[in-house]
């Protein structure tokens, strides 16, 4: 199997509302002007970096925002216009949440199981259901159609449905999920927030909330097929979750036998540790403790927010963002690693300010699928990236996106046009279907 990774391409509406909360960085840069533009080249530029050193990478087409049929919903009548307008005038924060681009962030799309882990011998995909804030539970509906578009093949791939839409089965997709292994039946770990049926018996954040529950990843793995003997369950730990660490990829990262994470990581971290060490092969954690980053700097650096790509040799290469070198413990950190001659062999920064300024780093970006060569062939739409996929949708975007967002543009009736336009440019670009509510 191949591992691919399917990066969100950020949208024309990019802003900074501070919508999410836990999210330290969407909160202290909410009302910042934003540049639509610039975040997704800086998307682009990573994608296409990445390809061409061989990895293989894909994309997948932002949603459509403002998504005006959700205010129309809520009660706001009229023409598009004139919705927007009375929206941003009666409900601004509503308008806000309806035109976010927080799709971008492909680590919460879905949780995915590869074929050699799963009972059917068929990829699975469980769509999240991002319960927890308004603005990203109305992604679940597009983000289904978009999957089953690309991953149509249902002799080789399942999309099912996201888990019902209740807080009991908050469902945050793959930032709360790795699969360790390669080509063989793997192990999958899933991180949860709380437990939503156990009425408080067991800890939980009480500052800000847990957006994964047990509940929703025992459900997943039911649904996927998996192995209960290959499939481990940990509890973050609430500490964390209260210092910012919303989701697991913010605190750890893990690709083939390495994880790589901070030692506050988990509850019962010890335990967690021995028992991914007793099913996976030559397991290799790296733990870093709070003598060399603390747990609010890799909060506000998103050290652990980084991919881990395993290179032609077997060892790593490490895609951090850019503030990590800025950092002056965490750069330290990184050169005292590379230099240890572990796992890890080299580390990549972007610049990705843009999503960081909204609490998204490399690891946030992207959806890991391993595919054999007989399903990757079976993928439809023109969605893997090369040099000239990489033009085309710089093309698009330096034609239709603006470099200037601040929320009152939000409520401006040629936001939406430019933004259904560049949405059927790029829907035609990578040749699927009609995605979106505005095209049928």
């Amino acid at each position: 199997m191949t591992e691919i990774n399917f990066d969100g391409l950020p949208g024309p509406t990019h802003s900074y509302a501070g919508l999410a909360r836990g999210n330290l960085a969407s909160a202290r840069n909410a009302e910042l002007v934003a540049n639509p533009r610039a975040a997704a080249l800086q998307g682009i530029a990573k994608m296409r970096a990445l390809a061409q050193r061989g990895f293989a990478q894909a994309v997948l087409p932002p949603h459509e925002r403002p998504f005006v049929p959700a205010l129309r919903a809520l009660g706001f009548a009229g023409d598009d216009a004139g919705v927007l307008a009375r929206a941003a005038r009666e409900a601004p924060r509503l308008l806000a949440a309806v035109s976010s681009a927080s799709a971008m962030w492909t680590a919460n799309a879905a949780t995915v199981s590869p074929s050699a882990d799963t009972a059917d011998g068929r990829v699975h995909l469980t769509p999240a259901n991002l319960v927890s804030h308004f603005h990203r539970a109305l992604e679940a509906p597009a983000t289904t159609r978009i999957l089953r578009a690309i991953f149509a093949d249902e002799a080789r791939f399942a999309v099912h449905d996201p888990l019902p839409a209740a807080p009991q089965l908050g469902d945050e997709g793959a930032a709360n999920h790795t699969r360790f292994g390669d080509a063989g039946p793997g192990v999958e770990l899933f991180v949860y927030g709380r437990v939503a049926l156990d009425d408080g018996a067991t800890a939980a954040p009480s500052r800000y909330p847990a957006r994964q529950t047990r509940e929703a990843s025992e459900a997943i793995a039911r649904r996927h097929g998996l192995d209960p003997s290959r499939t481990v369950f940990a509890q973050q730990s609430p500490e964390v979750v209260d210092r910012g660490v919303f989701h697991n990829d913010v605190i750890a990262v893990g690709a083939g036998d390495v994880l790589f994470c901070h030692a506050r990581a988990y509850v019962d971290q010890a335990d967690v540790l021995a028992r991914l060490g007793e099913r996976v092969a030559g397991f290799a954690p790296i733990v870093v403790d709070d003598a060399d980053v603390g747990v609010d700097e890799a909060v506000a650096t998103y050290l652990f927010n980084s991919q881990l790509l395993r290179r032609r040799d077997g060892r790593y290469l490490l895609v951090i963002p850019a503030e990590c070198r800025e950092n002056p413990r965490t750069d330290a950190y990184l050169a005292r690693l590379v230099a240890a001659g572990g796992p890890i062999a080299e580390v990549l920064a972007f610049d990705l300010r843009q999503s960081m300024r909204n609490g998204g780093g490399p690891a946030c970006l992207r959806l890991r699928v391993a595919l054999t060569d007989a399903e990757r062939a079976r993928v439809a739409g023109r969605v893997f990236v090369d040099d000239a996929l990489a033009d085309a949708l710089e093309a698009i975007v330096v034609r239709r996106y603006r470099d200037r967002l601040v929320p009152a543009d939000l409520a401006d009736p040629a936001l939406l046009d430019e933004s259904r336009r560049a949405l059927d440019e790029l829907t035609s670009l990578l040749g699927l279907p009609a995605l979106y509510e505005f095209q049928r």
